[in-house]
């Protein structure tokens, strides 16, 4: 059996950052260390940071010492509560989020109306909303029209569009499309595609390696929208695909695989090296 593994898979460098600087905070710190909400959406990742002694928690005024914000960010006012707490924050959003905040804040402050594509409840579009003052979430292609008209009723000439980092670069570019077509042309309509570029070449890999294997296996977080986006794609291309998120899940497909010739591997940007090492392992066994 030939296995291949995806240069892009496993950890992004945001991911990277936030877990690696979320265990030295625990290993550095004697007192009980905090996170607000997930730091990734990994359970194995979670596991294993609670097992360093972090509490999770969900809201900030259940902390009481230093906390540790996730990878997604969270909404502006969280800071102010913090502040006035007098709670020690220790900030790990993502980079490419953080730049995703000072576009929506900028051109919100400018009067532009925001349409975001992602997914609604996803925390980090709850986060990045909380710099916009006029805004709508296109989810897919479905929610067009009423975008639209929700954007006409409030009769601002100035719309930005952008996108969840994680969102995928196939439905933003068709969503663009549709709506370069269906805004007039007295509207000031600006772009921004802020989706990362990490995202876009796993995306890209996904759909490539997808193409040439008998088998295609996505490993990641069952709550990772990144890794859904790449089963989507790998779907799309290999009718015999698998999401798992560990080794485990493939024990009622391993008869299967056996008889295929050539397997591709694929994880999303928050899974660990571990669950993708014990996927190959497996696979050779």
């Amino acid at each position: 059996m030939d296995i291949i593994i995806g240069k892009t898979a496993g950890f992004c460098y945001g991911v990277k950052r936030a877990v690696e600087g979320a265990m030295n905070e625990a290993m550095e710190h004697t007192e009980q260390i905090y996170c607000l909400g997930e730091l990734v959406h990994n359970r194995q990742v979670i596991n294993k940071l609670e097992n360093l002694g972090i509490k999770f928690i969900e809201k900030i005024n259940d902390s009481n010492g230093i906390t540790i914000i996730r990878a997604h960010g969270i909404p502006k006012e969280i800071y102010n509560i913090a502040r006035e707490k007098n709670i020690t924050i220790r900030d790990y959003t993502c980079p490419n989020v953080l730049k995703i905040h000072e576009i929506a804040k900028n051109f919100s402050n400018d009067g532009y109306f925001v349409f975001l594509l992602g997914e609604k409840n996803h925390p980090e579009n709850i986060a990045t909303l909380s710099y916009c003052k006029n805004y709508f979430v296109l989810e897919d292609e479905n929610d067009i029209e009423q975008a639209i008209k929700t954007f006409e009723t409030m009769k601002i000439n100035k719309l930005l569009l952008i996108a969840q980092t994680t969102y995928s670069l196939e439905k933003f570019n068709r969503i663009k499309s549709v709506l370069d077509n269906k805004i007039g042309k007295d509207i000031n309509f600006v772009v921004k595609n802020t989706i990362c570029k990490a995202t876009e070449l796993r995306q890209k890999e996904t759909e490539e390696l997808s193409k040439n294997v008998d088998t295609m296996i996505i490993i990641g977080g069952k709550n990772s929208s990144n890794t859904k986006k790449l089963y989507d794609i790998a779907k799309n291309n290999c009718n015999n695909s698998i999401l798992i998120e560990t080794a485990y899940d493939l024990k009622n497909d391993v008869d299967n695989i056996k008889t295929k010739n050539k397997v591709g591997i694929m994880a999303g940007a928050s899974t660990p090296q571990d669950s993708i090492d014990d996927v190959v392992q497996l696979l050779k066994n």
